[in-house]
């Protein structure tokens, strides 16, 4: 029985409950007070009368002092029962008879994918499925939450596990099952649907590391822990010990850097295009990427936009480099060196400060509890606590919070304290990232992104998503490149990457007029992804 038919029940129970009571009262009241025999049938009328609130009949004064005093309770209770009545059970029956039934089965779909329970953590895998034509369906224990997922555009079944609704799920022509329960369910899940006979991909979501064995044990295929992978794509981020942002830097000879620079608000740059600028030619250096709102542009072209508080990643020489930030005012080479400062301890944080300390990085954690590997103890949010970790020298701040609110805040706050020091922020929920990124975060990513790329990449293949694009820059060299002007060989079109820089002798050449020719002494660089540089040596090969 639903629980609205329950009340229901109650209400009518206790209704007849309380008019009994109130007859059999005013019944004894008119015999022994008033004087004035009433029958139980007459007591029933005045009863029902009063507590409806529609009239006394005969009966409409009293004289006993006792009598009276029941008569206004009964009163004031029949006032107070139809307020009751309509809000807490009226309505609500009401709703649930008329509103859409939840259903409890999925029949004539092949090749979908089964979720057990929805959450924040496959946010981005359901959008990733329908982009490639795989029809996700979420199995909901929860019935508000079932109703939000439907209300939502997607399938959904209402069910639990007690109530055998795998068997009801189309298991058998599913293409992958990915529990995001907890972990103890999850193993539960994975065990019923090995029982009925499916022998496809079981992806878990694991909550604690230490229950991914049991978890592939009990029949899931892998299991993984998110919250892990977050915390080594943050710290990625933030080091270049970890993860460099642009590959091959130690490649690039004793002429040529990489650098990034960081445009501010105030920046002459900022709003304008890379062609209007005339980068190259007034400061010899090559833009070949923009951070913004934490993605990586990889491909900039003349009419690129470069974006207050983007960061911009450029190939040149060190005077080059060193002349631009000198002209072009508002811009400042972003630090690498000087501590971490990581706020959070929970299990992302711990895995951040693991992966820098691993790397040789020095960090500094914030916490709100003091316990081993935290340096300070206090409130994220206290400007006093941040200069006292040492805000104002530090690389990066990570910001590794439970709570998106306190990161939204806590990134206010660091912006308004040290704006030149870069700010990387996990966050719980997807729909927060671009809050986040609007208060002024350098680079931010949720759980979701993270559980999106290990899962579609399993299911729908390696570059089915990207966290972001991997910038390399390579030294090449080709027969087929000498005597030829890039331009004229549609290196981009052909191969997707660039040629940023020639080293020929002492000089470095990023601009190439119109009788510029590569010859067999040039040191070519060019900038692209893996797949752009394996494209080019397919095109280009070395002699």
């Amino acid at each position: 029985m639903k629980r609205s038919q329950k009340r229901l029940l109650v209400l009518i129970l206790s209704l007849l409950a309380v008019l009994v009571v109130a007859a059999l009262l005013y019944m004894f009241g008119m015999n022994h007070l008033e004087g004035k025999p009433r029958g139980f049938l007459q007591s029933l009328e005045w009863a029902s009368e009063t507590l409806s609130t529609t009239g006394y009949g005969a009966d409409a004064t009293w004289k006993h002092p006792l009598m009276v005093a029941l008569v206004v309770l009964v009163q004031f209770l029949g006032v107070f029962l139809v307020f009751l009545i309509f809000p807490i059970y009226l309505i609500p029956f009401l709703e649930e008879r008329f509103e859409t039934r939840l259903p409890t089965d999925c029949t004539g779909l092949r090749h979908h994918v089964l979720i057990y329970r929805n959450g924040p953590a496959v946010a981005s895998l359901l959008d990733e499925l329908k982009l490639a034509s795989v029809t996700p369906v979420i199995i909901e224990e929860d019935e508000t939450e079932a109703r939000r997922v439907q209300d939502a555009g997607h399938r959904v079944v209402y069910g639990s596990l007690e109530g055998n609704v795998m068997s009801r799920v189309g298991i058998a022509d599913c293409k992958a099952i990915i529990l995001n329960s907890t972990d103890h369910r999850n193993a539960a899940v994975a065990i019923t649907a090995r029982q009925l006979g499916f022998s496809g991909d079981i992806l878990a979501l694991v909550e604690t590391p230490l229950h991914r064995q049991p978890t592939i044990l009990a029949g899931a295929t892998a299991a993984y822990t998110p919250r892990h992978v977050l915390g080594a794509a943050l710290a990625a981020r933030a080091s270049r010990k970890v993860s460099p942002t642009v590959a091959g830097e130690q490649y690039l000879g004793t002429n040529l850097q990489v650098s990034e620079v960081r445009i501010h608000a105030g920046s002459a740059l900022a709003g304008r295009t890379i062609g209007e600028c005339r980068i190259g030619h007034k400061t010899g250096v090559t833009v070949i990427g923009q951070w913004f709102n934490g993605r990586l542009d990889a491909a900039p072209r003349s009419g690129t936009r470069i974006e207050a508080g983007a960061v911009l990643l450029m190939v040149g020489s060190a005077e080059n480099i060193a002349h631009f930030t000198e002209i072009c005012s508002g811009t400042t080479k972003l630090k690498r060196h000087g501590p971490f400062i990581v706020a959070g301890y929970g299990e992302v944080g711990r895995k951040v400060v693991e992966l820098l300390q691993d790397a040789g990085e020095e960090t500094r954690v914030i916490s709100m509890e003091s316990e081993p590997g935290v340096e300070i103890a206090g409130n994220v949010l206290d400007s006093t606590l941040l200069l006292k970790a040492g805000v104002e020298e530090a690389q990066a701040v990570i910001l590794a919070l439970s709570e998106d609110s306190t990161t939204l805040f806590a990134t206010v706050i660091l912006k308004d304290l040290v704006p030149h020091v870069p700010v990387i922020a996990r966050v719980n929920r997807p729909e927060n990232v671009e809050r986040i990124h609007v208060a002024g975060v350098d680079f931010a990513l949720s759980i979701s992104q993270v559980t999106g790329q290990i899962l579609a990449r399993k299911l729908l293949g390696k570059n089915a998503v990207s966290l972001d694009q991997m910038l390399k820059v390579s030294l090449v060299s080709s027969p087929k490149l000498v005597g030829n002007h890039p331009a004229g060989l549609r290196i981009r079109e052909r191969t997707g990457c660039s040629v940023v820089a020639v080293e020929r002798g002492d000089d470095v050449l990023v601009r190439f007029d119109g009788d510029f020719r590569f010859s067999p002494e040039d040191s070519i660089y060019i900038c692209g992804s893996e797949a752009a540089i394996r494209k080019f040596t397919a095109e280009y090969p070395p002699a």
